[in-house]
């Protein structure tokens, strides 16, 4: 990675062409016009299936990736795609989805609604499940887990009401967000701290002023929307009630959410909801094995066209990694910087749109911490502030993008498309006009 000099310029023997930087970033361009552009356009994200528009950007990609071999161009995709991490968050989605089916199938899950109703009314339930991930991301400083953890519960009280159920998953991902920008124990808090060389309570103390009142903001407006939800969806629709018989079917999703809370692997999290789900299943005599390993198997088929997407996406951003995309970048956004809110500006830009190409907020704060760093020092930003910088933005761009992993997985469990809960993220637009407004008007470095 270059590293503009004292007169932000770029070593010249390091420099990549306008031409050669736009052709390796244009697969996004692809992807986002197939993709946004026509759903968008056609007021339906069902419109374009995400997986094709993925298939002709990665196809694109190949063909920019000119000068070698095509075998050796799909070999770069494929390493890409057979990242460790990426095989990481395949396994989480079979287990999540063999869980979410097998818990809906016994019954656990519709009686984890019944209780929740008997406790909150259905005009709560909606920033009920924004505060819940708030807390619970939180608590436990991953997205991915709180999205595992909520998400079924989230679309089967929406379902139960007559609800939206997108708008619910977007109250998670909002929520699962909040608390991933702002836990100690969050990866993407260790990423900006330690690239920064800053103590985590003085990031943390920074990022309060700009994610509490945007959390506060998007609890409000979930506020209002969720009981216009309860007026236009209960009419003629009779809740349920909590039933003591169905007590023990509580224990598998309480499991989930409790072992997550504790900050328990998330892969271990879900064997532990699986084997307590067929524990209770066998106990009530209701069920064979062979029922149960349907119900899980359907699960995980049913997060088929979620693990395709995720490995063409992983594929198609490691070729415009090896391209000179991410660099093409670097060295566009940190060419001309003038004074303090240039730099915080490059800097939000520079994370952002690093974010964009990795689909990935912990891996774009590494690639352009050191980076970052040396434009802090030069203009005398605090390190607090920069830390806070790198994640609150890297943690809105993630929120946002619908090839994010926590939006697929939401999505996969929810059974929608990955634009449809895009509507309703009022958090991370929030939370984005705060750091504008930090920039801004706050006249401390």
């Amino acid at each position: 990675m270059s590293i503009p000099d004292k007169n932000n310029q770029i070593d010249p023997m390091t420099r990549i062409g306008v031409r050669k930087g736009l052709t390796a970033l244009s697969p996004i361009v692809v992807f986002l016009t197939l993709y946004l552009v026509v759903s968008l356009c056609s007021g339906d994200f069902y419109a374009m299936p995400v997986s094709v528009a993925f298939v002709a950007a990665s196809m694109w990609a190949i063909l920019t990736d000119s000068g070698k071999p095509l075998a050796e161009r799909v070999e770069t995709m494929s390493k890409a795609a057979g990242n460790p991490g990426i095989i990481y968050m395949i396994w989480i989605f079979i287990l999540a989805g063999a869980f979410a089916t097998l818990a809906k199938e016994i019954g656990a899950v519709d009686a984890m609604v019944a209780v929740v109703l008997e406790f909150l009314p259905y005009q709560l339930i909606l920033p009920g499940m924004f505060l819940a991930a708030c807390l619970i991301s939180l608590s436990i400083g991953t997205s991915v887990g709180t999205v595992v953890a909520l998400t079924p519960l989230a679309v089967d009280l929406a379902n139960t009401g007559g609800g939206n159920g997108a708008m619910f998953v977007a109250a998670v991902l909002g929520g699962a967000f909040f608390g991933d920008n702002l836990s100690f124990i969050s990866d993407t808090t260790v990423a900006a701290t330690r690239t920064q060389d800053v103590a985590m309570n003085a990031k943390f103390r920074a990022n309060l002023r700009i994610a509490v009142p945007a959390a506060a903001v998007a609890l409000i407006v979930y506020a209002f929307l969720g009981w216009e939800e309860a007026g236009a969806g209960l009419a003629g629709n009779t809740l349920p009630t909590a039933d003591g018989s169905n007590a023990l079917l509580l224990l598998p999703y309480l499991l989930v959410i409790g072992t997550a809370i504790a900050g328990i692997n998330v892969l271990t999290v879900l064997v532990i909801g699986i084997v307590s789900a067929i524990v209770i299943a066998c106990l009530t005599g209701e069920y064979t094995l062979l029922d149960l390993a349907r119900y899980m198997g359907d699960g995980a088929v049913s997060m088929g066209e979620l693990i395709i997407v995720t490995l063409l996406a992983a594929g198609m951003l490691g070729v415009i990694r090896s391209t000179g995309g991410i660099d093409f970048l670097l060295q566009q956004l940190t060419a001309r910087i003038h004074g303090a809110k240039g730099a915080k500006l490059s800097i939000a830009v520079l994370v952002s749109s690093v974010n964009v190409c990795t689909a990935n907020n912990t891996v774009a704060i590494l690639t352009v911490g050191s980076l970052t760093k040396r434009i802090a020092g030069r203009y005398g930003l605090s390190g607090a502030r920069t830390a806070s910088l790198l994640d609150t933005c890297s943690c809105v761009t993630q929120c946002l993008l619908p090839y994010g992993a926590q939006t697929l997985l939401a999505a996969g469990l929810a059974g929608m498309s990955p634009g449809d809960p895009w509507p309703y993220l009022y958090y991370p637009w929030a939370l984005a006009a705060m750091v504008a407004v930090s920039i801004a008007f706050t006249s401390r470095k």
